[in-house]
């Protein structure tokens, strides 16, 4: 079994999720009390927010690359950046290491490949919905990404920071984030993308008014995908 890094803490919340679903994905995969190999560094998120308000990047990436250069001098053999947002700079950490960047964005294009899916819906934070480098990957997959209207994108980016990664979960926002679901229905979505590590908190893929894919379902499944030499795929993790 290979060591999976992972980059956590953005928020704790959905790390908290990523630890869970990959031991279980190889407790069920290997039976007995198999568990995985993982190296876990999570970071104090509130200075990354400080840096993502603020616009720089480069010293977020800067950040999260020394982490992950520290997951690889500790023995993980891939690396995952347990945040759809911090993908905007996914590059720079490939670049500080060796070993792989398993990329939550290319793993959930294949999962909607595989589902013939083309024009999901995103539910993710501004920066994912807003910065282009979310839709411009899905685009060089043949993905259309649709997202909500300004207000819509507002509500949703609310409920992220204000709630989820606070540990709050409220119906009535739930009930808000399912209204923007059904607004895409109707303007032509075929499916939507839980874009945000936390929003399978809220939400769940299997009872969505679309084809629900929970972005961290499918990047543990990924990161087990890699760990144990298989391919089962992300795919499994779509809920019709």
């Amino acid at each position: 079994m290979k060591t999976i890094g992972l980059i956590g803490g953005m928020s704790f919340e959905s790390t908290a999720v990523y630890y869970r679903m990959i031991n279980e994905a190889v407790r069920e995969r290997r039976g007995a009390l198999h568990s995985a190999e993982i190296v876990l560094h999570s970071v104090d998120f509130q200075g990354i927010v400080d840096l993502q308000k603020a616009g720089r990047w480069d010293l977020a990436g800067e950040r999260l690359g020394a982490v992950a250069k520290g997951l690889e001098n500790a023995g993980a053999t891939c690396a995952l950046i347990c945040t759809n947002t911090m993908h905007l700079v996914a590059d720079a950490v490939q670049a500080a290491i060796e070993v792989p960047v398993i990329n939550i964005i290319d793993e959930t294009a294949r999962a909607l490949k595989a589902a013939g899916k083309e024009r999901p819906l995103l539910l993710a934070t501004r920066y994912t919905m807003e910065q282009g480098f979310y839709a411009e990957r899905m685009a060089d997959r043949g993905i259309t990404i649709i997202v909500p209207d300004a207000d819509d994108r507002t509500t949703v980016h609310d409920v992220i920071f204000q709630e989820l990664c606070a540990g709050k979960v409220l119906d009535s926002s739930r009930d808000k984030l399912l209204a923007i679901v059904e607004k895409a229905k109707l303007a032509g979505a075929d499916s939507v993308i839980l874009g945000c590590t936390e929003i399978c908190l809220i939400l769940d893929p299997a009872v969505l008014p679309l084809p629900g894919f929970d972005s961290t379902a499918i990047h543990a499944e990924a990161a087990v995908d890699f760990a144990l030499g298989e391919s089962v795929g992300a795919s499994k993790m779509i809920a019709a």
